[in-house]
């Protein structure tokens, strides 16, 4: 072979390679910009069923919270309503409560005021630190519209002085009023007693005391705008004792004493 024939193979040779080179390259670039373009299509494609799910699930959420705070408001106007209803049927709903001693305890309500919602909440032997410590379960569970309150004689057989014993009244007296805002007080006078009829009561209790306490009470109730209910003038002897006609123990209403004591109470009960 000639030295032109050899360089005419070698030159074709390399043109054929030169222009399989090219092909490769640009098919290689056909196929990347191939791919590029499917790539930006399917991130395109991608990219807008992301903006669709996103507000898609934005708008949900947008509702849900909607729903929610619907949802909320109605709760809370309900619970409004529901506030206001327990509110009117406090203030429509009528319970004289009594509260007090042994002379409450037997002092027989459903007999002297029958017919009327009345409680009797008096415990023999009860004193004023009594009724402290039990405040629940004498006066708030039973949602009193009105409550008679008499208590202290007790607290003179125990050695309690005059002014803790109207000082424990007037305890008694404020944590009604602070957890029973609805409930009308009537705070009715420590009773008179007449030692002639129990030998066993002299000296444990005396009208001198008594009175003092009463005239505390009286003047406590003025200034604070409660009810006081002087009883213990209605009850009295011409001597300044409890009144034979009303007692037989010299302590204790019988029943002439509790007719007495339910006349005057009746007043309040309008």
């Amino acid at each position: 072979m000639s030295k032109t024939t050899s360089k005419k193979a070698k030159k074709k040779k390399y043109t054929t390679r030169l222009e399989k080179n090219k092909r490769i390259y640009y098919k290689n670039n056909s196929v990347k910009d191939s791919h590029k373009k499917s790539n930006n299509k399917l991130i395109l494609i991608v990219l807008v069923i992301s903006l669709f799910v996103n507000a898609f699930f934005l708008l949900r959420v947008n509702n849900l919270d909607s729903s929610v705070d619907s949802l909320n408001t109605t709760i809370e106007e309900n619970k409004k309503d529901y506030e206001k209803e327990i509110e009117s049927l406090k203030d429509e709903y009528t319970n004289y409560l009594f509260l007090g001693d042994s002379i409450t305890d037997f002092y027989d309500l459903d007999k002297y005021y029958e017919g009327l919602p009345v409680v009797n909440s008096g415990i023999s032997g009860n004193t004023t630190e009594d009724i402290l410590n039990d405040m629940k379960g004498r006066v708030y569970n039973y949602n009193p519209s009105k409550v008679f309150l008499l208590i202290g004689t007790n607290d003179l057989i125990h050695d309690v002085s005059v002014d803790d014993i109207v000082s424990n009244i007037e305890r008694i007296i404020n944590e009604i009023n602070s957890n029973e805002p609805q409930a009308e007080i009537y705070v009715e006078s420590v009773y008179p007693v007449n030692d002639d009829l129990d030998e066993d009561m002299v000296d444990v209790r005396n009208n001198d005391d008594i009175m003092d306490i009463n005239e505390k009470i009286e003047k406590y109730c003025d200034d604070n705008n409660y009810t006081y209910i002087n009883m213990y003038d209605k009850l009295l002897d011409d001597d300044g004792n409890f009144n034979e006609e009303f007692t037989d123990d010299g302590l204790h209403p019988n029943s002439r004493g509790y007719e007495v004591i339910t006349e005057e109470i009746k007043k309040y009960l309008d």
